[in-house]
């Protein structure tokens, strides 16, 4: 029986029959992990299995076909967090879209890194100014890495790479100032902070999540998966009242 043994950062949790549930972990080398976790509707399991948490997990299989078995050991509790309304939404909503949309072990490490980062912001300034703008390049990321990245390099209609600031919803690419006169209603905002490191206000961070929002419902959270956003929803209106 082989067996992997691996740090891991829990995402999701199905439970599955009486007491035993199929967990989905993203670990630094193969990518996204599901396996079956015996007990995990116990007492002692669930404070382990919940999302945002970082594990030691063992899988083994017997073969490619099967669902592993998995076991886990606590290495860092972030469940503190879940009992706070905006970084609760924050992590339910990054481990969710990781859990949905990644394939199965294909490796992805600039995303483990990037969510492990999102994580440790959050819990190091759950006030949301400290973690937003993590999550927008968190979700912008994600969507390069499934194939849907955005073009922000250069305008798509003139090639100027100066005064980008709008993105065309049609093909993903950014569209200067000048080349939008006339045209703003029907583009998205591209809020300064996705092209450089400066620091962002609220009306740029929820442009930002606007943004990657819609390519992330046309492109990625499409029929099964559209049940996911509903975290996002949650997530969007507490930041806004948030800041209102």
């Amino acid at each position: 029986m082989a067996a992997l043994i691996t740090c891991a950062i829990m995402c999701a949790l199905r439970h599955h029959g009486e007491h035993g549930g199929v967990a989905r972990l993203l670990t630094p080398d193969k990518g996204l992990m599901a396996g079956y976790v015996r007990g995990a509707r116990s007492r002692a399991l669930r404070p382990v299995l919940l999302p945002g948490n970082l594990v030691k997990a063992e899988f083994r299989v017997r073969s490619d076909e099967q669902l592993a078995s998995l076991t886990v050991e606590l290495g860092h509790s972030r469940a503190p967090l879940l009992a706070e309304p905006l970084p609760a939404a924050a992590i339910d909503w990054a481990c969710a879209l990781t859990a949905a949309t990644l394939p199965e072990s294909v490796p992805c490490p600039a995303l483990y890194e990037a969510l492990g980062g999102l994580l440790s912001a959050v819990e190091a300034a759950p006030a949301a100014r400290g973690w937003a703008v993590a999550l927008v390049r968190y979700e912008l990321l994600l969507l390069a890495e499934l194939g849907f990245g955005l073009d922000l390099a250069r305008c798509v209609a003139t090639g100027a790479t100066t005064d980008l600031a709008f993105v065309s919803p049609r093909s993903a690419a950014a569209v200067s100032l000048a080349a939008a006169t006339g045209y703003e209603t029907r583009l998205l905002r591209l809020p300064p902070f996705m092209l450089t490191g400066e620091p962002a206000d609220w009306d740029d961070i929820i442009d930002g999540l606007r943004l990657t929002g819609f390519f992330l419902e046309r492109s990625v959270l499409t029929e099964g998966r559209a049940d996911v956003l509903a975290a996002r929803e949650r997530l969007v209106e507490r930041l806004k009242r948030a800041v209102a």
